[in-house]
């Protein structure tokens, strides 16, 4: 039972590459290699089968609807983003394609095609190592992925070119897709949370989009991303998203052992592939300047260029549409690409400490709005993290306090706080150089309530080496955490599960006294 067998070779690989920090889905191209190599050499039936295609067709589909849920048009427009994003892809496209053509003695249209999979930067590993990290709202973190959905974007055009279909004339249909918006609301509303949302996504992604959009002669990849666009507003949109990621992700291994399974990689793809990950440092190079030249600091110019100097995994879906023949090259292209950049993302704030001074030097006098160096002024009590945590601490602190301030690492949620009454401004307290422009002359009191314990002990850290003498207090889940954090040099760290029994416990005793004045609970 080939079935099986894909089962077995995916989970042992993708185990073994995920022991050594790697990204599980190179063990599942290698599993696909090892099956083809297998399929070669014995009289085992593991190769390509019309499931195995048909589980790999559905995991794009599945992964495009997720990317459109996601894509909102405020996360996109921005100078940095959409021209960093379009000049980055255009001075690729203008330097790869007469190389490759010279180089590897192609046709134009090849080596543009080529050129063009090797512009993109991997949706999957930027999102992991920043969401491990942490680090998905932060400044640098809402770069890198609003430069990945403009790739997305490009790389969904150059499929639905490069597929050749003539739409018919029931396409028009497809303008008409925004008045649906209202009925899909209250479809995702009325789905709760288990598994009728799981298949609304389905049903959205796989039937109306992907079938759909095929019935009328347009391309599936397209209708699946146009119907995750449409919920992108909605409230529940992510959630939508975090229940289709096991989904997607089983269906997306398919689509890597198919791959794999289509053969093993000859002297001319290893040789492809080693060229293109010698290159790989001229593309994080280009990624840093151009951010540079939109005012970006030099630290999130180059956390930003190091999440993106990888190729991706979109790479792969483009040649399977419009390069069938050279899917292996790109697929160990894309592998060794993983194997350099999860490594140095790791590192990735100790590794700009390191060269910072040597590649400062480039940075712009002028700063980006959302990057300018802050004064507390003369507030007293700041609080560091403006999630449900810290905003019940704000607004407790305010009945009783006027000179206080929040701060928080996303800016559309400091905003919202602004137009919420609450004096709260953008900052990230992981960045080395907030804390060396801030002023706070009259600061008493810190409360840190990042969700980050990494955060937490670095603002510690930090506000103790600028002589801060005042009061800090953290909250965190673990009694290990707590420790740190007060090793660091806190006042205080408390448990959150403690704290929470105590608050309800107080509510109860008010209870009780309001209800039998002169009693006690026992």
């Amino acid at each position: 039972m080939p079935e099986a067998i894909w089962i077995t070779f995916a989970f042992g690989l993708g185990l073994m590459v995920k022991a050594i920090g790697l990204p599980p889905l190179v063990g599942y191209l290698a599993a696909g290699f090892a099956l083809s190599g297998l399929a070669t050499f014995t009289d085992l039936s593991v190769g390509q089968t019309d499931v195995l295609e048909h589980i790999a067709h559905l995991g794009v589909l599945l992964l495009l609807f997720t990317v459109g849920l996601k894509l909102k048009l405020k996360s996109i427009i921005s100078p940095e983003v959409i021209g960093g994003g379009l000049l980055h892809f255009g001075i690729t496209c203008l330097i790869f394609t007469p190389g490759l053509y010279w180089l590897l003695d192609l046709d134009w249209m090849t080596a543009l095609l080529l050129a063009v999979a090797l512009s993109f930067s991997s949706t999957v590993l930027a999102a992991k190592v920043l969401e491990g990290k942490r680090e998905l709202r932060a400044f640098h973190g809402r770069v890198a992925i609003g430069i990945l959905i403009m790739q997305d974007l490009i790389a969904l055009v150059v499929m639905s070119l490069a597929a050749g279909k003539t739409p018919s004339e029931w396409a028009l249909i497809v303008f008409g897709l925004p008045l649906l918006r209202p009925a899909l609301y209250r479809l995702l509303d009325a789905s709760g949370h288990d598994e009728l949302l799981v298949l609304l996504g389905l049903l959205l992604a796989l039937v109306l989009g992907g079938l759909g959009f095929e019935a009328v002669g347009l391309s599936s990849e397209l209708g699946a991303l146009v119907f995750g666009a449409m919920l992108a507003n909605h409230p529940r949109a992510q959630e939508l998203a975090k229940s289709l990621w096991s989904v997607k992700e089983m269906f997306l291994v398919g689509f890597f052992l198919q791959i794999g399974i289509d053969g093993l990689p000859d002297q001319q793809a290893l040789i492809f592939a080693l060229v293109a990950a010698l290159v790989l440092p001229l593309k994080g190079i280009l990624f840093y300047f151009l951010l540079l030249a939109f005012r970006l600091r030099s630290r999130s110019s180059f956390l930003t260029a190091l999440s993106l100097t990888n190729y991706s995994e979109f790479g792969l879906i483009v040649a399977s549409v419009a390069l069938p023949q050279w899917l292996v090259p790109l697929a160990i292209s894309v592998s060794l690409s993983f194997v350099i950049s999860a490594p140095l993302n790791r590192v990735s704030h100790s590794l700009f400490e390191r060269i910072r001074h040597r590649i400062g030097r480039f940075e712009s006098q002028k700063r980006h709005p959302d990057e300018q160096p802050i004064s507390l002024g003369d507030t007293r009590i700041l609080v560091m993290g403006m999630g449900r945590t810290g905003t019940a601490a704000y607004d407790w602190l305010r009945a009783t306090e006027s000179r206080l301030m929040g701060l928080d690492s996303d800016p559309a949620k400091a905003e919202k706080h602004r137009h919420d009454g609450r004096n709260v401004v953008f900052a990230d307290a992981e960045d080395i150089t907030f804390w060396e422009g801030l002023h706070m002359p009259e600061l008493q009191s810190v409360v840190l309530a990042m969700s980050d314990i990494e955060g937490k002990l670095i603002a510690t850290r930090r506000l103790r080496k600028l002589g801060f003498t005042g009061y800090i207090v953290a909250h965190t889940m673990f009694a290990d955490e707590a420790d740190r954090i007060r090793a660091a040099g806190a006042n205080q760290a408390y448990l959150t599960m403690s704290e929470t029994g105590v608050a309800l416990a107080s509510h109860l005793q008010d209870y009780q006294e309001h209800a039998h004045p002169g009693s006690r609970t026992s």
